[in-house]
Formats: C-alpha cells, sequence, structure tokens
C-alpha cells in the first residue's frame, strides 16, 4: 500500500502495509538511520521522532496511523527552533558518552524545550524520564537542556 508522509519537511511516498510502525519504515524505506531501535516496547525512548511537534515513540506508532502529521527525525532536528540549541548544547557540552541514546533524548529534549522554554530541573526530570540512558548522562543531559534553553531565550 502507499502511505503519503512528510518527514523532515519533504512530502515522501512510501509502499508499506499501514501496521508496519514507523520505525521501521523511517530506517528500512527512508533510509534515514538516526532514530534507533531500542526496546520495540516504547519504553526506552531511543525511537523518539516528533509528530506535529509531539515527542511520540517511532516504535509503537503504526505507519498507517500517521496521516498528515509532520514527522520530525533527528536527522532535521536542527531546523526547529528549540533544536538548534539542543543540538549547540549537546555538543557544547559532549553530552554523549556511547551515544545510542542520545537521538531520543535530543528529539525529547527538544520537545522539553518547545512546551517549557524556561525548564526547572524538576521538569526536565520529569518530561526526560521516559528516556532511559544506559551510560547514565542524565546530568550532562540537565546541563545541556537548561543551556540551551538560556541560549534559546537569549536569541528570542
Amino acid at each position: 500500500m502507499s502511505i503519503e508522509l512528510t518527514v523532515n519537511r519533504v512530502k515522501q511516498s512510501v509502499s508499506a502495509d499501514p501496521d508496519k510502525p514507523l520505525l521501521w519504515v523511517l530506517r528500512e524505506d527512508l533510509r534515514l538511520p538516526g532514530t534507533k531501535f531500542g526496546c520495540g516496547a516504547g519504553l526506552c525512548g531511543a525511537c523518539t521522532v516528533l509528530l506535529d511537534g509531539q515527542a511520540i515513540r517511532s516504535c509503537q506508532m503504526p505507519v498507517g496511523s500517521v496521516g498528515s502529521a509532520e514527522i520530525t527525525t533527528i536527522e532535521d532536528v536542527a531546523s526547529r527552533p528549540a533544536g538548534q540549541h539542543i543540538v549547540a548544547a549537546w555538543e557544547d557540552l559532549d553530552v554523549p558518552q556511547c551515544g545510542y541514546c542520545q537521538a531520543g533524548q535530543i528529539m525529547s529534549a527538544t520537545w522539553l524545550l518547545e512546551q517549557m522554554p524556561d525548564p526547572k530541573d524538576e521538569d526536565i526530570d520529569a518530561m526526560m524520564s521516559g528516556n532511559i540512558c544506559r551510560c547514565s548522562t542524565y546530568l550532562r543531559i540537565r546541563k545541556a537542556i537548561r543551556q540551551a534553553a538560556t541560549a534559546k531565550g537569549a536569541a528570542a
């Protein structure tokens, strides 16, 4: 079945079963490998993408349910105002250790700053709690989010 999608601001058509998880359409059909497979149950956050600006777990989203929503992946997150500040802070503070979870972390952090421009530590911890980092870089993640929030506020 042909499915029309808007991914990273580009309209695309894929031939896929409507029940196929969005994660696998992104990785296999559209060749966008930045979104990672973690647990397959929507619990770890590695597969996080933005669907009309909302952070979702792409391993749990059937591609047939996307409809006309716009999908943003890690490959294009810097096109979003919060995303560019998050990416810059991640690089500046050398946040990743192994890096596997970082695409999902960055996507969730971008969503967080778009919802809450000046989050407190408790807000960051609560909003990022669905993203697991096996290397435990949580303190660097929090620091990067605070730095990005400051930079985004200064740029506004």
